[in-house]
C-alpha cells in the first residue's frame, strides 16, 4: 500500500487557503460596543500567539521524544517546529504594537505582555540562527526543551498592567469564543504545514560515520 504523500505545490497551495479563510474568519468576528471593528485584531493577534505558544511547546515535545527514541525524523520536526513557532511569534509582535496603539491610545513598552514576548522573540531569534549554523540534531532538540520550557515558566508567572488576562473567554459572548476557536484551528493547521514544508525544503543533515573496516 503506497503512502499517501502531498506534492510541494498541494501544500503550498494549502497554507494559502488557510491564510484566506483566517482572514475571512476574522473579518467575521462579532463587533464590539467599545472597541468595534477594532476588535477582529485583538483576537488575530491572540490567536497568532497562542499557535506561536503551541508550536514551541511541540518543538520541545518532539525534541523530548527524539532524545529518547533516538529519532531523526522527530528531530527534524524539532528543528521544523521551533523555526515555524519563531514565524509567528516574531510577526505577533507588530500585532501586538497595532493593537496597543488602537486600544489603549499608544504603545506601553513597560506592560509585561509586551516585554517578556519581546524578549523571547530576540532570544529565540539568536537561539534558532545558532542552532541552524551548528546543525546538530540532538542540540537541537535540547536547546528546543529548553526555551519551550522557559518560556511557558515565564508566561504563567507574568503579570499585567494594561492588558486583560482573558478577553476571549471572559466574555459573554458565544460567538466570539467560537470564533477565536476556528481562527486558533486555522492558525494551528498553517503551522503544521508551514513546518511540513520546512523539513522538505530543507532537510535536516545527518552526519553519517564512516563504516568500521571489517
Amino acid at each position: 500500500m503506497k503512502r499517501l504523500r502531498i506534492s510541494n505545490r498541494g501544500l503550498v497551495i494549502s497554507l494559502i487557503v488557510l491564510f484566506c479563510l483566517t482572514i475571512a474568519i476574522t473579518f467575521l468576528t462579532p463587533l464590539e460596543r467599545t472597541l468595534g471593528g477594532n476588535l477582529r485584531l485583538v483576537y488575530l493577534h491572540g490567536a497568532w500567539v497562542w499557535t506561536g505558544i503551541a508550536t514551541f511547546c511541540a518543538a520541545g515535545i518532539f525534541g523530548l521524544i527524539a532524545l529518547l527514541l533516538r529519532n531523526q525524523t522527530l528531530h527534524g520536526w524539532s528543528r521544523a517546529a521551533g523555526w515555524t513557532g519563531l514565524c509567528f511569534w516574531v510577526t505577533y509582535l507588530p500585532m501586538s504594537l497595532a493593537v496597543m496603539q488602537i486600544n489603549w491610545n499608544g504603545l506601553f513598552f513597560d506592560e509585561p505582555r509586551w516585554k517578556v514576548p519581546f524578549t523571547f522573540a530576540v532570544i529565540g531569534i539568536l537561539l534558532q540562527a545558532g542552532l541552524l549554523f551548528i546543525n546538530s540534531p540532538w542540540v537541537t532538540s535540547i536547546s528546543n526543551m529548553i526555551f519551550a520550557s522557559a518560556l511557558m515558566f515565564n508566561l504563567m508567572r507574568m503579570d499585567s498592567v494594561l492588558h486583560p488576562d482573558s478577553p476571549v473567554f471572559s466574555s459573554g459572548s458565544s460567538g466570539i469564543k467560537m470564533i477565536f476557536i476556528l481562527l486558533l484551528t486555522t492558525a494551528i493547521l498553517m503551522s503544521a504545514v508551514i513546518s511540513y514544508l520546512w523539513i522538505r525544503y530543507i532537510p535536516l543533515k545527518v552526519s553519517i560515520q564512516p563504516e568500521k573496516e571489517k
